[in-house]
């Protein structure tokens, strides 16, 4: 009994939710009422619960995450202190670091809503749209190849800066939703909602020689089917196949009446010209027009010309003349009314290639279609949907066999959830876009909420963020979870409104440092009475070194770009890819633009674990190996970007060690070093300056281009391998 005593109550709560679990587990795995599940009930908003501390919370969301902090006997973290507020919110909202100017800046603002008007600046932010365009073409399997052994190139960087557009001016997630689906079908659709259809032309195609067309179509209507359904509804309906699904409320015959909706889609090519192309095409048009009427008018000339021409060769065609053509000249030895039709063609098209009226005339038509080829050719495109006027008959395929067709089947969606009305006769793919954000819809907010969450805090208020069924976790705070679903319909479908909620809100203020008794009693951090320590994605820490080193060009959207990467890459690729590395400032372009290779991705972003674009990512591993550690310090890139910030370094700071190294630590990790810090690299530096004096032709290559005045190659050098350092810190790649 006395060791029962000893036992904190915060432990105890946590044996009694572990035993509540263990016996929801242990239920039958298939839900014998459907309608009871958490995530088909209907969306109601909760009542804000009651709390002790009610100075602690900031908003809504604070209360619920402290109501149950205070039922279980814990306290919420203390807040960060500002420098990290401001590197997080940074690298969550924009992806991006602060510069130390920016952090002096807010320093020294005074002001109590300093913090509040830094969130408001990065979600203005042009590179907001970046960030978090980033997350959603991971949800969308976004690749700048087809994929399969051949993995030929693809044109749909436009579908991409689409995505990241639409996030900068906050398109309501409804419109959001329906373009991408069925944008194409919207009332004088535009250009950027045909191009905003390029969601579901991110699937996979096979080139291969000898496959059947079908096949790799249908896979592509299911790849489109499961995709929607885990981005938005959060279901794995593909488990519906082949049969039933085990678990879950799907039939097989309602799996196919999902594919339905997508089964009548053509895939089109669609030419996005420049404002200059849009004008420049018809006036060259018109121009052609003219000459092919001054060609065609010209024609009763021409054929007058040619009988004199012919006339006057006369005795000539019973030698060889040499200058005509061996065919001609047989041709012409017929008589006229004897020769053949293709005789007849060859001799007028030798005459008129001769014709001295006609050549100038012929050249400016031929000039002007080579113009016209040229700029068609220089058109950018993008890869649509568009709907068929006949539709295709959908029927269910035995055993998920295509060749084996089952019961004809019309557009529809599982019986669990609110029934699709259709706007007129059979559902189509825009009613089925309409019915996944209709407000009767309880999957739609829940997932995208959760979804959002798992961005700021490592993982969802659901665990589980793509399978809301049976088999996934139930959310840790089913109550905040459905105040965030309303919150977000109430907002007008405002994804800007709901990252400022959660980005201001006590919660995501706090302090991430572990706590002897939190890693305990919650060592996940179910009861949020923390915030989460993460590692960057990929492409983050690519744009950080880039921001640190002064290299990163902020230009937004284009055609993806090509930074250096280590040679040798497509010996084992089927085909070799083109990757000529970019120069000037595309070289330093954000990660999120480097051209994506789904065969071949660049070795960097498959280091730190960026998804391969095959199926939809709905949350990205984090991994930790040597390999990580090994391309922060010798990958070409990041090597150009150690060069980059020492360079940077060496110019901006004043001369002396400690002043240098001071602003070498901000510019990587925004905070003061300490100084035990200060003093163990400048112990490193020295040491370093020692073995490049030693080896002058490393030093060489090692230090940065355009130092200051005085400043020697092993000095230089000494400082490449101090930013590498930096680089390659945990707290770099970290967000803390």
């Amino acid at each position: 009994m006395d060791s029962m005593r000893a036992v904190p109550a915060a432990i105890l709560c946590l044996a009694i939710a572990g035993l509540a679990r263990a016996a929801e587990t242990a239920k039958s795995p298939v839900c014998k009422d459907p309608a009871s599940h958490w995530a088909y009930r209907p969306l109601r908003k909760p009542h804000l619960p009651e709390v002790k501390r009610k100075d602690w919370t900031r908003n809504p969301i604070d209360t619920f995450i402290l109501a149950r902090l205070e039922s279980e006997g814990l306290e919420p973290s203390p807040e960060a202190d500002l420098v990290t507020l401001l590197r997080r919110a940074g690298l969550d909202l924009v992806g991006l670091p602060p510069s130390p100017a920016e952090v002096d800046e807010i320093l020294s603002d005074g002001r109590p809503d300093a913090y509040e008007r830094w969130v408001d600046r990065l979600l203005a932010s042009p590179h907001h749209g970046e960030r978090w365009g980033r997350h959603w073409l991971d949800l969308a399997r976004y690749a700048d190849s087809n994929g399969y052994t051949i993995d030929g190139s693809r044109s749909i960087w436009k579908y991409r800066d689409w995505v990241i557009d639409a996030l900068n001016r906050d398109l309501p997630f409804d419109r959001f939703t329906v373009e991408q689906l069925a944008g194409d079908m919207l009332p004088d659709a535009t250009l950027e909602q045909l191009i905003a259809t390029g969601f579901h032309r991110n699937t996979l195609r096979n080139e291969e020689g000898g496959t059947d067309a079908e096949q790799f179509r249908v896979e592509s209507v299911a790849d489109r089917v499961n995709t929607t359904a885990t981005v938005f509804l959060g279901l794995t309906v593909a488990c519906a196949r082949c049969h039933d699904h085990k678990y879950d409320p799907i039939s097989q015959r309602e799996y196919y009446q999902m594919f339905a909706l997508f089964n009548n889609a053509e895939e089109p090519v669609l030419q996005v010209p420049t404002d200059h192309q849009a004008k420049e095409l018809p006036a060259l048009e018109i121009e052609i027009a003219a000459a092919v009427k001054l060609l065609a008018d010209n024609e009763p000339a021409v054929a007058v010309r040619q009988a004199a021409w012919e006339a006057a060769l006369g005795a000539k065609l019973e030698g060889a003349p040499a200058d005509l053509p061996d065919d001609v000249h047989l041709a012409l030895l017929v008589a006229a009314a004897a020769r053949s039709k293709k005789e007849k063609e060859r001799i007028a098209d030798h005459y008129r290639s001769i014709d001295k009226d006609r050549i100038p005339i012929a050249a400016r038509v031929m000039d002007l279609k080579d113009r016209q080829k040229q700029l068609v050719k220089a058109i950018t495109t993008s890869l649509v949907m568009r709907e068929r006027e006949k539709p295709r008959a959908t029927h269910i395929h035995l055993r998920g066999d295509f060749l084996q067709p089952g019961e004809q089947v019309d557009g529809g969606v599982p019986a669990v959830l609110p029934p699709l009305a259709a706007a007129g006769g059979k559902p189509t793919r825009l009613d089925f876009a309409r019915w996944l954000v209709n407000r009767g819809n309880p999957l739609t907010p829940r997932v995208t909420m959760n979804r959002i969450w798992q961005q700021y805090f490592g993982r969802g208020i659901v665990p589980t963020e793509n399978d809301f069924g049976s088999q996934g976790d139930p959310p840790t705070h089913p109550d905040l979870l459905d105040w965030l679903a309303c919150e977000l319909m109430e907002s007008g479908w405002s994804l800007k409104a709901m990252h400022r909620l959660i980005a201001t809100s006590a919660a995501y203020r706090q302090s991430s440092r572990d706590r002897p008794l939190l890693r305990e009693v919650d060592p996940a951090n179910d009861r949020l009475a923390r915030q989460a320590r993460l590692r960057l994605d990929a492409e983050t820490i690519r744009d950080a070194a880039l921001v640190s080193s002064g290299l990163l060009s902020r230009e937004i959207g284009g055609p993806g770009v090509y930074p250096p990467q280590p040679a040798g890459i497509y010996r084992f690729t089927q085909t070799k890819k083109y990757w000529k590395e970019s120069q000037g400032s595309d070289r330093y372009r954000r990660g999120m633009y480097t051209y994506f290779w789904r065969s071949s991705p660049h070795p960097a972003l498959q280091a730190f674990d960026a998804p391969e674009g095959n199926v939809t990512c709905t949350r990205r591993l984090r991994s930790n190996t040597p390999l990580q550690a090994l391309t922060l310090a010798n990958d070409p890139g990041f090597f150009e970007m150690a060069q980059g910030l020492a360079g940077k370094v060496l110019r901006e700071a004043p001369r002396g060690d400690a002043e240098r190294i001071r602003h070498a630590f901000r510019l990587c990790l925004a905070r003061e070093p300490l100084a035990e810090e200060t003093r163990r690299l400048a112990e490193f530096l020295e040491t370093q300056r020692r073995a490049f004096a030693a080896v002058p032709g490393d030093a060489e290559a090692a230090a940065p281009p355009g130092p200051p005045e005085g400043t020697g190659p092993a000095e230089g050098a000494a400082w490449t391998a101090l930013a590498r350092v930096l680089l390659n810190l945990d707290e770099f790649i970290t967000r803390e």
